[in-house]
């Protein structure tokens, strides 16, 4: 043999070499498909996932040909074999259970949808429907002392309590495969039965509008305006009510111009809103101005402390302004000093609002701040507010200050002052 053969055939036996370990695994891999394919119990499935195991391990320490970085899709053996060594891990899990586990835990959530979903009327009758159907499944497997009841709370306890029953039994995979089978498929079909059961969300804003009777104010004589929302929203506001104003804010509030005319309604209902405060003190907390302005015109005082913390604005002087005669108009005595420290705002509007708001509070301890405003502040508007203030107060010493100031420079000052003097 020549020396080109003696070379040729040198690098076949290093080919070969190079080639021998990948064929291994590739031997291993087929045997494994085929233990996998014949495999008839969990203990089968158990020897196979170690096999793969073990493929797996070797193939790291495993000391394969590169592919070559000159040839173009060259294949990398590395890749390919953990490619099927992957797809064999997956058909192993396809291939596992059911448990029961799997079916408890379907049960769970299915436990989780009826409790947590927004029910229509015809959908809580549904999804109780539902639950009462899967019960009677179940029980032809697995004992079960509850019914789904009268209500969706009723029916997600007895899912709470199934779903331990199921996953308590002692159902084996192999020996009861067939019922644990038919016990999943029929948690699949409940949750498949709640999934077409009626919620809030299936329905349109009108439609859910509609559903709680928000429309039943219309008639034919009362429809003049467009759209029929706004129609509505006035007739509850003449009418004092404000839970269907409410209702309508909340599923139509995302559009600005919306939530304004709600806001505009419920502020000329005054104190007839009394009974939106809860909703309007946490818009309030957002420093939202008509909401702050609304609570100003219910008065109540509880919403006092959260404003105590907006007083500075944020240098936003409409929002002070709206503040302060907000808190004005609630009368919490706790409010005085907050609202006094404003009289030393560079914004003459600011103080002025600030001397209002004292007058509205009509707490004496006021007096001397306002006094010092009548005597001191450069602008004559501040100044004629601090003498309206001293007049809403009304005590005797509160009009002496005021009175002080019949001959004053300014008209406005001049004219509060002369009223205060019973002039």
């Amino acid at each position: 043999m020549s020396n080109g053969d003696d070379a040729e055939d040198a690098d076949g036996d290093e080919s070969a070499a190079a080639e021998g370990p990948v064929v291994t695994f590739e031997q291993r891999l087929d045997d494994t498909a085929a233990d996998l394919e014949a495999a008839e119990t969990e203990a089968d499935l158990d020897d196979v996932e170690a096999e793969l195991d073990g493929i797996e391990s070797d193939l790291e320490a495993a000391d394969l040909p590169e592919p070559d970085e000159d040839e173009e899709d060259a294949e990398d053996p590395r890749e390919d074999l953990e490619s099927r060594l992957s797809d064999l891990r997956d058909d192993l899990e396809s291939q596992r259970g059911p448990y029961v586990e799997d079916v408890a835990a379907v049960v769970e959530d299915a436990e989780a949808t009826v409790a947590d979903s927004e029910w229509t009327a015809d959908g809580e009758g549904q999804a109780i429907a539902a639950v009462e159907d899967f019960l009677e499944t179940v029980d032809e497997y697995v004992t079960v002392a509850v019914s789904a009841g009268n209500t969706t709370d009723d029916a997600a306890t007895a899912l709470e309590a199934v779903a331990g029953t199921i996953a308590d039994s002692g159902l084996d995979p192999d020996d009861d495969s067939e019922e644990i089978a038919a016990l999943l498929e029929a948690a699949e079909t409940l949750e498949d039965d709640l999934e077409a059961a009626e919620t809030w969300q299936d329905l349109t804003v009108q439609e859910q509008l509609a559903a709680q009777g928000f429309y039943d104010v219309l008639t034919n004589e009362n429809r003049k305006d467009f759209p029929p929302e706004w129609n509505a929203i006035k007739l509850y506001a003449n009418d004092g009510e404000v839970e269907p104003i409410l209702l309508a804010l909340d599923k139509l509030g995302d559009s600005d111009f919306f939530e304004e005319y709600v806001f505009d309604q419920l502020l000329h209902m005054g104190k007839d809103a009394a009974s939106a405060f809860d909703e309007l003190h946490q818009r309030a907390q957002k420093r939202n101005k008509a909401p702050i302005e609304i609570l100003g015109k219910i008065g109540d005082p509880r919403a006092a402390e959260t404003l105590h913390d907006f007083i500075d604005g944020d240098g936003d002087a409409s929002l002070q302004k709206i503040v302060l005669r907000a808190l004005g108009e609630m009368g919490s005595e706790e409010s005085t000093q907050p609202v006094a420290n404003r009289l030393d705002a560079d914004d003459p509007e600011i103080r002025s609002m600030a001397a209002r708001a004292l007058g509205l509070l009509g707490d004496t301890r006021a007096i001397q701040p306002l006094s010092n405003v009548l005597e001191d502040d450069d602008e004559d508007t501040v100044r004629a507010s601090a003498a309206w203030a001293l007049r809403q107060i009304g005590t005797e010493r509160a009009l002496e200050v005021a009175g002080e100031y019949t001959d004053d420079r300014a008209y406005l000052v001049q004219a509060e002052a002369e009223k205060a003097a019973g002039v």
